[in-house]
This record gives structure tokens, C-alpha cells and sequence, in this order.
């Protein structure tokens, strides 16, 4: 009997150059932000083009400070989606503030047509996840909150190198935050993060916050964290940056042959709106058969996975939070019945493209499986 060869969700592509920096910068005696921190931390500005970036332990951590940083905590709120990672709610929570959840669109990403009914005297900003690789309606959310004098905080994690009206997400808000977690479109081969902004004041409170709310090494102007990065992973991460557009081209191509094999298959595909430039950290297909469908993939050596399965609001740590309005949000609890994300990364082959493809048709031809 021959085994079938295991397709996973995702996977990072390590060669010889990876490491070798790697290894280069564990043998420099340099560990925690040092020159290649400060490398990599130039060249996210440039590649965004922001004026300043900030490497930080985490996505999380990033989002946090974020809003701290701004200023924003107990008593006020944030607009944001609750379709979304968990961790882009968390940070709210820790920064004191409340979260007030909206609806998405078409496109997973936040409903910009739920915002103003929902922005208060307590509103301080509004939050767009760019989710699956998607980019939100950055035109509609900033007409909101410039009419609103509201702040834009972006959660770019999944998002790297996506563009709305060419432009790439994370430079649209205050800030724009990344994560570099093994899966996402960029890693550094473990938990990061980074924060992108224009703002030279806030980029010095990051900085401080990160580092024990210090300039100095003795001399701590307010009180911050722990939260610093290193150059080990700044090292592998230098090195996927400059690989980042071509990856990014990869995922496309992926997409574009799994639309192709599935669009004759009874499942709903995934879309790009007009003025924007998907980079594919997920392919998220939906079907009321969601559950039945996988469990007939991992038969067949394929693993997928749910992005996610129980939406913000309805969280355990969620419901019953002092402030936390009870929200009916009809798409997202429709959808997270039936989403479900397929294998896609740059070194994924056409012919696993296609095998997946062809064992999504195989599942609704099949006997008792439709």
C-alpha cells in the first residue's frame, strides 16, 4: 500500500542562506537588537514606506502598544472586526479599552458600512484586520473616521505586500502593525512583530515601551515592558524580505490554479475587489459541508484548517466583559459555519494545487459524500 504524501496548511522554505545568517548573527555575540534589528528595521520602512519601523516580540505586543501609545485605555472604545485572530481583540482588552465589534463584507474584511452607526463620544479608533491576505476598504474607513476625528490603527499580519489602489495596507492609519508568525507571508522563523508609522513621537514611545520605558540604559522615563526583538530572527528575516514580492507572486499563482480547478465545484471561492491586490496568506473557501470536507481531506493526507471557527463576540473571554455590547452579526456567524482554508504557500507545487483540487471534486461526486 502506497502512502499518500502529507500536503500541510503552510510551510517555510529554509535553504542555505537562510542559514548561514542565521548563524552568522548567533556567532556575532550581538543577541537582542542589535545591528541587524536596526538592518531590518530600515529596510520594513523602506519597503513599506514608512518613515519608521519597529520590531517588537509580537504582532500582539505591537497592536498593545500601540494603543497605548496613542494614548487610548479605559473608557474608550474601538471599532473593529470580530472576524478576526483573537489576538487583535486581546491587545484592545489589555490596552483597557472596549472593544465594539462590526460585521464583514464580501471580502472577509471589515463592513465599513457598520462603523458610523456604531461610533460613539467614547470612539477613539477604528481597527481594519486586512484578513487572509485581503485588503480592507481603506477609502470607505478613512471617510469615516476623518469625518469622525477618529485614529486608523491597521492590523497588517496577514497582509504583507497587499496593495489597495497600489498602495501597500499598513501605511494608510497612524500605524500599521505586522506579524512575522512561521505561517504569515513573512516569518523570522518564530513569534515577531513590527510596528510601521510616520509618526517620529509615537515611534519614540515604541521604542521606549518596548525597552523597560527607557532611552538610556540606567534611565527609565515611564514605565513599559520587555517586549524587545533579536537579532537572530532579524538575521532569517532580512533574508525573506528581499524574497517577500516573488513569494507573494508564488501565492497568487497558487490561487489563481486552485479558482480555476474549483470553479466547477459546488463550494463558494474567494474574491478580489477591484482596487485591491490580494497576497493569498490564506486560500478560504466556504461550504455548508465544511466539516464532512476536511475530514475527507485529512484522509487523503491534506490539512486545512478554520480561520476561525468562533468569532470575537462570541469568545468565552468575550461575552459578559463589562462594556462588551451583545452584537448579532449575521455574515461572520454565517460564515464561520463554513469557511474553510486550503494549503497555500510559494513552494507549494501545481500538481499538490491540483491534487487538493481534484480531492474537493472527488468529495461531492462521491457516494454519500454530496
Amino acid at each position: 500500500m502506497t502512502t499518500k504524501k502529507k500536503i500541510p496548511l503552510s510551510q517555510v522554505a529554509i535553504d542555505d542562506e537562510v542559514k548561514a545568517r542565521v548563524v552568522a548573527a548567533a556567532e556575532s555575540g550581538q543577541y537582542i537588537l542589535g545591528p541587524e534589528c536596526k538592518a531590518f528595521e530600515t529596510e520594513l520602512a523602506s519597503y513599506f514606506g514608512r518613515g519608521h519601523c519597529i520590531l517588537l516580540n509580537s504582532a500582539t505586543s505591537g497592536l498593545l502598544l500601540t494603543l497605548k501609545a496613542l494614548g487610548v485605555g479605559p473608557g474608550d472604545e474601538v471599532l473593529a472586526p470580530a472576524h478576526t485572530a483573537f489576538p487583535t481583540i486581546e491587545a484592545i482588552f489589555l490596552s483597557g479599552a472596549t472593544p465594539v465589534f462590526v460585521d464583514i463584507d464580501e471580502s472577509a474584511t471589515l463592513d465599513p458600512s457598520w462603523l458610523e452607526p456604531r461610533v460613539s463620544a467614547r470612539t477613539k479608533v477604528i481597527l481594519p484586520v486586512h484578513l487572509y491576505g485581503h485588503p480592507c476598504d481603506m477609502d470607505a474607513i478613512q471617510e469615516v473616521a476623518e469625518r469622525h476625528g477618529l485614529l486608523v490603527l491597521e492590523d497588517c499580519a496577514q497582509a504583507h505586500g497587499a496593495q489597495y489602489r497600489s498602495r501597500k495596507v499598513g501605511t494608510f492609519g497612524v500605524a500599521g502593525v505586522l506579524s512575522f508568525y512561521p505561517s504569515k507571508n513573512l516569518t523570522v522563523l518564530g513569534d515577531g512583530g513590527a510596528v510601521l508609522t510616520d509618526d517620529p513621537v509615537l515611534a519614540d514611545r515604541l521604542r521606549m515601551l518596548r525597552d523597560h520605558g527607557r532611552r538610556d540604559k540606567y534611565l527609565h522615563e515611564t514605565v513599559g515592558w520587555n517586549l524587545r526583538f533579536n537579532e537572530i530572527q532579524a538575521a532569517a528575516g532580512r533574508v525573506f524580505l528581499r524574497r517577500l514580492d516573488a513569494m507573494n507572486d508564488a501565492r497568487r499563482a497558487k490561487a489563481a490554479r486552485y479558482l480555476e480547478r474549483l470553479q466547477t465545484a459546488p463550494i463558494t471561492l474567494p474574491t478580489e475587489s477591484k482596487l485591491a491586490r490580494h497576497v493569498y496568506h490564506l486560500f478560504v473557501i466556504r461550504t455548508p459541508k465544511r466539516d464532512a470536507l476536511a475530514k475527507y481531506l485529512a484522509a487523503e493526507g491534506i490539512q486545512t484548517g478554520i480561520h476561525y471557527p468562533v468569532p470575537n463576540h462570541l469568545q468565552p473571554a468575550t461575552i459578559g466583559r463589562p462594556g462588551v455590547r451583545a452584537e448579532s452579526l449575521p455574515r461572520t456567524e454565517a460564515w464561520v459555519k463554513e469557511i474553510l482554508s486550503l494549503p497555500i504557500f510559494p513552494s507549494l507545487t501545481d500538481s499538490d494545487v491540483d491534487r487538493v483540487s481534484a480531492a474537493v471534486h472527488e468529495f461531492f461526486a462521491g457516494p454519500g459524500k454530496a
